[in-house]
C-alpha cells in the first residue's frame, strides 16, 4: 500500500519513478565533470598576484602563452576539415553493398585501436629521417636529403588526420545512412544528375551531421597532446594550448594560470562549435535528427 500511495504521490508531482535510475549517473557526471570544471574556472580567479584577473592578463600579454591558441588552430581546424572532407565521398562508397565491404571498413577504423602514442611511433619510424619513406626517396635518387616530416607542424598534423579520420568517418557513414535512399531514387527518375542529387538532396540532409562530426573532430583534435611532444616541436612550432597548460601546472606550479589556460582552451572550443552549428542553417533549416521521410 505504502509503495503504490509513493507511486501516487510522485505523479502528482510530475515525477517518474525511473527517473531515479538516472541519479546514480547524475552523480558521476557531477563528481568527475561538473565539479572539477567549477572548481578550475575558480582555481583561475586565484592568481598569486595581479588580482583575480591576474592569470588572464599574463596569458594574453605573454605572446609565448597567447600564440598557443593560434598554432593549435592551426593543426585542429585543418585536420578536422581534412577528416570530414575525406570522409564523405568515402562513407558515400561504402554505403551501398560490395564484396569485401566489411574488410574495408575494418581497414579504415584500425587507428582507432592504435592509440595516439603507438600512431606517434609509427610516423617516426616511416617518415622519420631514417624512415622507410626517406630511404625509398633516396635509393631511387628523388631527394638527396630526408624530407623532414617529423618533429615539425606536419608530423603532427598527419598524426591527428590519421587518428581522427576514423571517427568522422564512422560518424558520417551513421549519418548517411540515415537518409531514405529512395529521395535520391526520385531524383533520378526526375532528371537529376549524381551531382545535382548529392548538391540538392544528399549535401543538405547531410550538413547536420557534418557540422557535428566537424565540431567533435575538432575538440578531438584541439586537445592534442601527445603528438604535439611526439612527433612535433613542443617548444617551437607544436607548442599547442595543453601544453602551455601542462607547464603552468607541473613545471612552474602556477595552478591559477594552468587553470586560466584551460578555461581559454574551454572558450576557443566553444566559440568554434557555436560558429560551425551557426552556420548550419545556410545549408539546412529542418530537422537535424536524421534524414529518412
Amino acid at each position: 500500500m505504502s509503495r503504490v500511495s509513493l507511486r501516487h504521490r510522485l505523479a502528482e508531482r510530475g515525477i517518474d519513478r525511473n527517473l531515479l535510475l538516472l541519479l546514480p549517473a547524475a552523480v558521476f557526471v557531477l563528481t568527475l565533470f561538473i565539479y572539477p570544471f567549477f572548481y578550475g574556472v575558480g582555481l583561475s580567479f586565484q592568481p598569486k598576484r595581479g588580482g583575480p584577473l591576474g592569470a588572464y592578463r599574463e596569458f594574453f600579454t605573454d605572446a609565448y602563452l597567447r600564440d598557443t591558441v593560434w598554432t593549435t588552430l592551426r593543426l585542429s581546424l585543418p585536420a578536422a576539415l581534412l577528416n570530414v572532407l575525406a570522409s564523405v565521398p568515402i562513407a558515400l562508397r561504402m554505403r551501398g553493398r560490395f564484396r569485401g565491404r566489411r574488410l574495408v571498413t575494418t581497414i579504415l577504423v584500425v587507428p582507432i585501436t592504435l592509440g595516439t602514442v603507438l600512431t606517434a611511433q609509427g610516423l617516426l619510424n616511416f617518415l622519420g629521417p631514417t624512415g622507410w619513406f626517406n630511404r625509398i626517396l633516396m635509393s631511387v635518387r628523388i631527394v638527396d636529403t630526408p624530407v623532414s616530416l617529423t618533429h615539425n607542424y606536419w608530423g603532427v598534423f598527419l598524426s591527428l588526420v590519421i587518428t581522427g579520420f576514423p571517427f568522422a568517418f564512422l560518424l558520417v557513414l551513421s549519418y548517411l545512412s540515415g537518409i531514405d535512399p529512395t529521395l535520391e531514387r526520385a531524383a533520378a527518375t526526375l532528371g537529376a544528375g549524381r551531382w545535382q542529387r548529392f548538391r540538392r538532396i544528399t549535401l543538405p540532409l547531410l550538413a547536420p551531421g557534418l557540422a557535428t562530426t566537424f565540431c567533435l573532430t575538432f575538440v578531438l583534435a584541439f586537445s592534442v597532446f601527445p603528438s604535439a611532444v611526439l612527433v612535433g616541436d613542443p617548444s617551437g612550432t607544436t607548442r599547442v594550448i595543453s601544453i602551455a597548460a601542462y607547464d603552468a601546472a607541473y613545471v612552474k606550479y602556477d595552478y591559477a594560470l594552468a587553470s586560466a589556460v584551460a578555461v581559454v582552451m574551454g572558450v576557443v572550443e566553444l566559440v568554434v562549435i557555436a560558429t560551425v552549428l551557426g552556420g548550419r542553417s545556410l545549408l539546412y533549416t529542418g530537422s537535424t535528427s536524421g534524414g529518412k521521410g
